[in-house]
């Protein structure tokens, strides 16, 4: 998820809390209407046609479903940035809590609270932006740090220790932001990440913490950056560029070495879109809308697209 202003964390207090049923569209609309103001950031798919993205202007996390395009705020806002977010096997959301330093777990049917982990509190720049849990552990990126934050996870499902996994060479930090969308493989053994300043690819080894890049060529010469979500899928890499309305497509080598940009989807529809997730044949992308006037009053949407 690319930079937001700290101005914009603040409740929204003109927020419609929900989506009439006069406003969903048809069955699996092409464009559902999140309430006018939420500013959304990430989007998870959850249990049935259910979807969740959170707002990082402090408005909560909302909850809607794909199929009829209904839903409501089941998080209230209370001042909280939420970015990117993830549903795991256990039906528990995950949720990256940007500048604050922070990540969450919440029951993604009740909407409670089950913890909270503080991962930077040194009064340093940080911005949790991304998270993917695999079968053993969930993994946070910080776009202002070289690490990855890495909460144990045990067969039950029972939270373990937080550590703090520094990313050493061949990666680098620049100016802007660094690692954002961040998503593993099918036995969780490597997790990928996109560099946003730089368009660069990384795969980081999900056990001893060693990273390599993942050279991408694109013969278009449009390239990667702006990178934002990502979603892994074989050996199909969808790299969302926010600020340029598009979803890259990267067909990836087996051993995750390279990859080539193969397709570029976009919509009429897209305005800066941040994120993606998953449901049936179709990929949903949420709107984020950064740099338009009057975000607080301003509507949001989520968009579906046909890889």
């Amino acid at each position: 998820m690319r930079r937001i202003a700290a101005a914009l964390i603040a409740p929204a207090l003109t927020l419609a809390l929900t989506v009439s049923p006069a406003l969903a569209g048809t069955v699996f609309p092409g464009v559902i209407q999140l309430p006018t103001g939420f500013q959304p950031e990430g989007i998870a798919s959850g249990r049935g046609t259910s979807f969740f993205t959170g707002s990082v202007a402090g408005a909560g996390i909302y909850r809607g479903d794909l199929r009829t395009g209904d839903g409501a705020v089941v998080i209230p806002g209370d001042g909280r940035a939420f970015t990117g977010m993830k549903v795991d096997r256990f039906n528990r959301l995950w949720v990256a809590g940007a500048f604050a330093g922070t990540g969450y777990v919440f029951d993604a049917g009740t909407g409670d609270l089950l913890e909270t982990f503080t991962f930077a509190s040194d009064g340093q720049p940080t911005f949790i932006n991304d998270v993917v849990v695999t079968q053993d552990a969930a993994w946070f990126t910080d776009s202002f740090r070289a690490v990855l934050y890495r909460v144990d996870l045990a067969p039950s499902g029972s939270l373990g220790e937080i550590q703090t996994v520094p990313l050493n060479a061949p990666f680098v930090l620049v100016a802007g932001f660094n690692l954002n969308g961040i998503d593993a493989t099918a036995d969780g053994s490597t997790l990928l990440c996109v560099q946003s300043a730089t368009g660069q690819i990384w795969a980081i080894d999900a056990t001893t913490g060693a990273v390599r890049e993942v050279v991408v060529s694109d013969p278009s010469g449009d390239g990667l950056t702006a990178g934002d979500g990502i979603l892994l899928e074989g050996r199909t890499l969808y790299v969302v560029r926010n600020a340029v309305n598009k979803i890259a497509v990267v067909d990836l080598a087996s051993d995750l070495s390279s990859g080539v940009v193969v397709n570029r989807l976009t919509d009429t529809d897209f305005s800066v879109p941040t994120t993606v997730a998953r449901f049936g044949s179709g990929l949903y992308a949420v709107n984020a809308r950064f740099g338009i006037e009057d975000p607080g009053t301003a509507p949001y949407q989520v968009v579906r697209v046909k890889p």
